[in-house]
């Protein structure tokens, strides 16, 4: 492989990487080309010679931004806490990563560009359902969850109230930050399915805090 191949690829890695740190930060439709430019030290020709335009980057960056968090669940899931351990960390990891979304990109996402939002949130939808489903599944073996839950149905809810809790019509940024909804629709989740033993983990992670 070529030195101008490899700088070709570092060079996209490298605008993929610090658009998606501004993109989050900001906001995608707040910040502009220019802004990416000057972070980068580069030209905006530069950022064009790889990217036909705002649009095309702001596509690749969800898709790394999506990667990084696919595979970060991946590896909470691998160490195989009980599942109310689990989906406090996973939470904690998205938020992160996230930066608490104080801008709220995602919704910025839907607004200004709801093609790839809709793309993106079906390869959400099959990331979530498949690490909720299996999460739910090792409650109830472990006799956390109740025996009777349905977990397909609990499943799609979660993911569903995930999503809902990011728009700003029902949240308003001022009224609400996104930790908080995070935090109180998770411990809601958690006291609608669990029995007394996974009550006791759940008191026991709420008083952590």
């Amino acid at each position: 492989m070529s030195n101008a191949f490899l700088w070709v690829i570092n060079m996209r890695e490298k605008i993929i990487s610090n658009a998606s740190d501004l993109f989050i930060t900001y906001g995608f439709k707040s910040v502009t080309m220019d802004d990416i430019a000057n972070k980068l030290g580069i030209s905006k020709k530069t950022i064009y010679q790889h990217f036909a335009n705002k649009t095309k980057l702001v596509e690749a960056t969800t898709l790394y931004i999506f990667d990084v968090i696919s595979c970060g669940i991946n590896d909470i899931r691998a160490i195989q806490k009980n599942p109310i351990e689990e989906l406090y960390d996973i939470k904690r990891f998205i938020m992160l990563n996230l930066k608490d979304e104080k801008s709220s990109s995602q919704y910025q996402l839907q607004k200004y560009y709801p093609k790839i939002a809709a793309s993106l949130k079906k390869k959400q939808f099959e990331v979530m359902q498949d690490c909720i489903t299996d999460n739910l599944k090792k409650g109830v073996e472990s006799k956390l969850f109740r025996a009777e839950i349905n977990i397909n149905f609990i499943s799609r809810i979660y993911f569903n109230s995930m999503i809902s809790l990011k728009d700003q019509d029902l949240f308003p940024l001022n009224n609400f930050s996104m930790n908080m909804l995070m935090e109180n629709y998770l411990e809601y989740h958690l006291r609608g399915i669990c029995t007394s033993k996974g009550l006791d983990i759940l008191t026991t992670n709420i008083n952590k805090k």
